[in-house]
């Protein structure tokens, strides 16, 4: 899957699962039972044990905090690059490794900065705790031609709202893959809450294209 194979399936799924657990097993665990929820992306973060060799085995999406880690992640097989905040060397590495890249950004000077440098979406982390979607909607105002993707803190009962305010993806967290799936091995649990995640994306969407043919949408 060539570069703009790869950002189109982003948009087109539009919920990126993040997995933050304490063994590569339940890492393994969880990235395997939200590929068959329908969700073949995943944010494996460096803090799973064995991350880069977990990494080579689903040749999924990882979040970088560095240069030589985010190389390492290539080497591994990787289609692209996530972080929590923004180094441009790693957004320069993955342009010209012709591969995605979703840089963690908060301020509109850090989003800026990582658009310029070639960033194909920023993710704007942590979204909910510093004004959630009401922040997305003032940045899309703003900045039109930035495709951002709400992080941090974003749940079923929140979703809707940042995909109506203008952002181009979700990435969820524990309120996907929550601990007692993973203990228990429950993965019909994070199924059925991936199927949740993906109706309300794919609803959120269409009330948003109903409102900009000038539909009022009342709540």
């Amino acid at each position: 899957m060539d570069r703009e194979q790869t950002r189109a399936r982003i948009e087109e799924i539009g919920i990126i699962p993040a997995i933050r657990l304490s063994s590569a097993e339940d890492a393994r665990f969880a990235a395997e039972a939200v590929y068959r929820a329908g969700l073949p992306i995943a944010e494996i973060t460096m803090t799973v044990p064995g991350a880069i060799d977990l990494i080579a085995a689903l040749v999924r999406d990882f979040p970088v905090l560095d240069l030589d880690t985010a190389r390492r992640c290539l080497n591994a097989g990787a289609s692209f690059l996530t972080s929590t905040g923004l180094d441009l060397s790693v957004v320069e590495l993955a342009v010209k490794a012709n591969a995605v890249t979703l840089p963690g950004a908060l301020t509109p000077t850090e989003i800026i900065a990582a658009w310029k440098a070639g960033a194909d979406f920023v993710k704007v982390f942590p979204c909910a705790q510093i004004g959630g979607d009401s922040y997305i909607r003032a940045l899309k105002a703003a900045l039109p031609q930035i495709k951002l993707i709400a992080s941090g803190g974003v749940a079923q009962q929140t979703a809707a709202h940042y995909i109506i305010a203008g952002a181009s993806a979700i990435g969820v967290g524990k309120e996907l893959i929550t601990h007692e799936a993973i203990r228990l091995r429950k993965s019909e649990w994070i199924l059925e809450l991936a199927r949740r995640f993906a109706s309300i994306v794919n609803n959120a969407r269409s009330q948003a294209a109903r409102g900009r043919q000038g539909v009022v949408i009342f709540k």
